[in-house]
């Protein structure tokens, strides 16, 4: 049996997180879990891979210890490769140098639409989110990976807003609304990891998280999930994993 006492909620996020990613890649990744996991992945088995910020930052390097607390923090740029203008770093998307865009969001839906934008009605709103900054350009240009907390009032059939597109209504609406390329590649949360169904492009659930069922994530979910017909279980965090995460982040900013 896994013990799955060895390791937080947070750390199994940022390491099955880490795993998606190959080296060689160019990734956009967003603050926080989605920032640690693509240094953890560059430190263990990518170190070709190429972290962008959107705050212009091309090729960074995160020192183990000083993870920012923004993509816009001046230490992002201590041994990169260049700092572009905002501008110039979001027309690399436009022209399909990025590889995969790497963020979390307040609200997914089933088809891998993101909601940071509010919460509740538009005219007034429950809660204000900060925005999308360039969640919308890496979204509809990229393959993209989603790492978040699993809830289901974040899991929800469909989002308030939609500042990210997903796979849109499903089907080929996706390109049917403008966007031929790229999509929804991967959720990871601490219960599971998540496709999606090529033909419908509903959230499909490929590999659940060690001591966690079928039961567990559609009960934490707020629509009606498809479970892919051989469905694996994800191999728990090696020590090797959990010892070069905690030394990325020792103060435990995301985990």
């Amino acid at each position: 049996m896994t013990d799955t006492t060895r390791y937080t909620a947070a750390e199994i996020l940022a390491i099955l997180s880490a795993r998606q990613l190959k080296d060689g890649q160019v990734v956009f990744a967003g603050v926080g879990t989605p920032l640690l996991a693509a240094t953890l992945a560059q430190r263990l088995r990518c170190p070709g891979l190429t972290i962008l910020f959107e705050g212009g930052v091309v090729g960074a390097f995160v020192e183990p210890g000083k993870l920012p607390p923004s993509t816009n923090d001046q230490r992002c740029t201590k041994r990169a490769n260049m700092v572009l203008g905002s501008a110039d770093v979001l027309l690399l998307l436009q022209r399909g140098y990025v590889d995969i865009g790497f963020m979390g969001g307040a609200q997914i839906d089933q088809f891998g639409n993101l909601n940071s934008s509010f919460i509740g009605d538009p005219s007034a709103p429950k809660t204000r989110l900060p925005g999308t900054g360039g969640g919308n350009d890496i979204s509809s240009l990229t393959n993209m990976i989603v790492a978040m907390k699993h809830e289901k009032r974040r899991f929800v059939e469909k989002v308030d807003f939609i500042t990210s597109p997903g796979f849109l209504r499903g089907g080929t609406s996706r390109a049917e609304g403008g966007l031929p390329a790229g999509g929804m590649f991967r959720v990871i949360t601490e219960l599971a990891v998540f496709g999606f169904d090529d033909q419908t492009r509903r959230m499909k659930v490929l590999a659940l998280n060690p001591g966690v069922s079928r039961e567990n994530v559609q009960d934490n979910t707020g629509f009606d999930l498809v479970f892919d017909e051989q469905i694996a279980i994800t191999e728990p965090p090696t020590e090797h994993e959990l010892e070069t995460l905690r030394s990325i982040d020792p103060e435990r900013m995301f985990i």
